[in-house]
């Protein structure tokens, strides 16, 4: 079993910053993906941004050049760095980690509104 318990998230202004972080515990592989994805109210659940075991990384055409995804192994820690933020970014954001199945976190909101 895996439990993953996501931090970070919070209300800002248009234009500042959040960090996410989200740890693992359990049973963890040495490989592993971990990501992040949001929800808005009335949307469905999208990709925001995912980090590869080797390191490789991916992200939605909508938070590219804004949001950086990141891993600490030793720690079995990813994080969302968000900058720049736009009201659309408000959201309730998940963690997943995939190894042979998908682990959901809990989900922060973050709320982007002046």
């Amino acid at each position: 079993q895996v439990q993953l318990v996501e931090s970070g998230g919070g209300l800002v202004q248009p234009g500042g910053s959040l960090r996410l972080s989200c740890a693992a515990a359990g049973s963890i592989f040495r490989v592993y993906t971990m990501g992040w994805y949001r929800q808005a109210p009335g949307k469905q659940r999208e990709m925001v941004a995912i980090i590869y075991s080797g390191g490789y990384t991916n992200y939605a055409d909508s938070v590219k050049g804004r949001f950086t995804i990141s891993r600490d192994n030793a720690k079995n820690t990813v994080y969302l760095q968000m900058n720049s933020l736009k009201p659309e970014d408000t959201a309730v954001y998940y963690c997943k980690l995939n190894q042979l199945r998908d682990y959901w976190g809990q989900g922060t909101q973050v709320t982007v509104s002046s």
